[in-house]
């Protein structure tokens, strides 16, 4: 047995208003208070004097590709490429300097550069010297291949989206990616996996969720990862496999649901988020729907019958009427009680019709508040493809709250970066006025929320009261302003707390060297 005292700072917890203490035997909080000699015992393992640090409760990232990150994190980001002249620039650089024949990287947005396109086949060509190239949008739901990628997946050129300039999406884009993935290496994988898992320890978080699927990142690296969290330290995964009716490799594999990026339809940067009026500037399409709610219901009464959690991706209004008819129809076959208490989760769901039948249906939504920091406003991104009014209406989080919908925070890395304290400040300071959330909301949403989302139910999880798992992070927090209600000031351009360690179950499994 192993206790740990945890002393001198300020610890965010419902259980004590001003609590400066917090008492950890093994992997479970069993005090926390404001003078030691109150706790449960006066002889402790470890003492740790925290300096007037701040402890709370450690994150949770409801949605991250970990591969697609480690890759980003070690690989070719273009990001941060202010032009299509720039971007073609680091893809020689990189080509030049690593040598290798399969380049993987993504994070470009045409919508920001001077030119206006993506790159071509073509340029990847010159740029990368014949190498297969795969370069995924912002988004990730559309990208530019190079020849050689597209020749050695001929199939590509007879599946909807394929383009021969070498801009794919839709099913041509899932056949590319996959094949791209699969020249990967698995030491590779394991690499870009651990790289990822480290990089969220640093930020203090403890679970993440990871959105697998046969279009998405296939099982070779799915299993690889699994393997991965089960003999290494790190943050938990908690796993969901993205394709209708899986539940018996769900089960085999002992992941969290059948459900995650079970692609509902695409994204709004590619223009293949389904909607029920056309784009603004592209008014020839109004996206791309996989799925009917006969299929939706299918599967989500299947999952509710089998005791597992389903859910789908769904960004845009008629993908998301789409959910909520399926769901409708899965209550009628199932009961509405049995169908609710499953917890069934919509993925990032934007663009909602009717929050009200959230509530009636007891779906779940995971949303990445960063989107909102990265293509919200009046000159952003959503403006673009939506126009002024219909962006304003995107990602309503004060809505959802107010309705009683149940929300876990996620970024989708590499998306939008790994950064929870970040998600936090953009939920709080939402583009439109009176979308947003209370600090202390959206502090829960990214901690106890992500638990919840992943039905773990364990007294006190996501929380630091007595009887809960030992799952926190300590944060310096003395470049941040002063504190309100017991959480750091995340007033945009102030500086948000450095994490000093991250703990899991009782283990630390990140400390900043000095």
């Amino acid at each position: 047995m192993t206790t740990t005292l945890l002393r001198g700072g300020h610890i965010h917890t419902p259980a004590h208003p001003h609590a400066t203490a917090m008492l950890v035997d093994n992997d479970t909080v069993v005090w926390v208070g404001t003078d030691p000699h109150d706790s449960p015992t006066t002889t402790f393992d470890t003492v740790v004097n925290l300096s007037g640090a701040l402890v709370t409760p450690a994150f949770v990232d409801a949605h991250v590709h970990l591969t697609s990150t480690g890759l980003t994190l070690s690989g070719l980001d273009l990001s941060g490429a202010p032009s299509l002249a720039a971007a073609l620039d680091a893809l020689a650089h990189h080509a030049a300097h690593t040598g290798e024949q399969v380049i993987l990287g993504g994070g470009w947005d045409d919508t920001t550069w001077p030119e206006h396109r993506p790159p071509t086949a073509a340029e990847l060509d010159r740029a990368s010297r014949g190498a297969k190239v795969y370069l995924a949008r912002v988004d990730v739901h559309s990208a530019v291949v190079s020849t050689a990628l597209l020749a050695a997946t001929p199939q590509a050129a007879s599946l909807p989206g394929h383009d021969p300039t070498g801009q794919v999406r839709l099913d041509a884009h899932h056949a590319l990616r996959e094949a791209a993935h699969a020249a990967i290496p698995t030491h590779q994988l394991a690499t870009a996996q651990r790289t990822a898992r480290a990089h969220a320890a640093s930020l203090g978080i403890a679970a993440l969720h990871e959105m697998a699927g046969p279009t998405v990142s296939g099982l070779r690296d799915l299993e690889t990862l699994l393997h991965l969290a089960a003999t290494e330290p790190g943050p938990k995964i908690t796993a969901y496999w993205g394709e209708l009716g899986a539940i018996d490799l769900v089960r085999e594999l002992g992941l969290a649901g059948a459900g995650g990026d079970l692609f509902c339809d695409g994204s709004l940067g590619s223009h293949t988020a389904a909607l029920t009026t056309p784009y603004t500037d592209h008014p020839h399409t109004t996206g791309h729907l996989h799925h009917d709610a006969t299929q939706i219901a299918e599967h989500l009464a299947a999952c509710t019958r089998a005791g597992i959690q389903g859910g789908f991706h769904a960004i845009g209004d008629r993908a998301l009427a789409a959910i909520l008819d399926g769901a409708r129809l899965a209550a009628q076959q199932v009961g509405t009680q049995a169908l609710a208490a499953s917890r069934h989760r919509v993925e990032h769901a934007e663009m909602p019709p009717d929050i009200a039948a959230f509530t009636r249906h007891g779906l779940l939504a995971s949303v990445q508040p960063a989107f909102d920091a990265a293509w919200g406003g009046e000159a952003g991104m959503y403006a673009t493809r939506l126009g002024a009014t219909r962006a304003r209406g995107l990602n309503p989080l004060a809505d959802y709250a107010a309705a009683g919908v149940p929300l876990a925070f996620g970024s989708d890395s590499p998306v939008t970066p790994l950064d929870p304290w970040g998600g936090i400040r953009a939920a709080i300071h939402h583009h439109t006025p009176g979308s947003g959330l209370s600090p202390q909301a959206a502090f829960t949403a990214a901690t106890r929320g992500g638990w919840q989302a992943a039905r773990h139910n364990t007294h006190g999880i996501g929380t630091l009261v007595p009887g809960a798992p030992a799952h926190y992070a300590i944060w310096d927090t003395s470049a941040c302003p002063p504190p309100v209600a017991g959480l750091p000031d995340l007033t945009p351009g102030t500086t948000p707390p450095t994490c000093l360690r991250t703990v899991v179950g009782g283990a630390t499994i990140y400390e900043r060297t000095p």
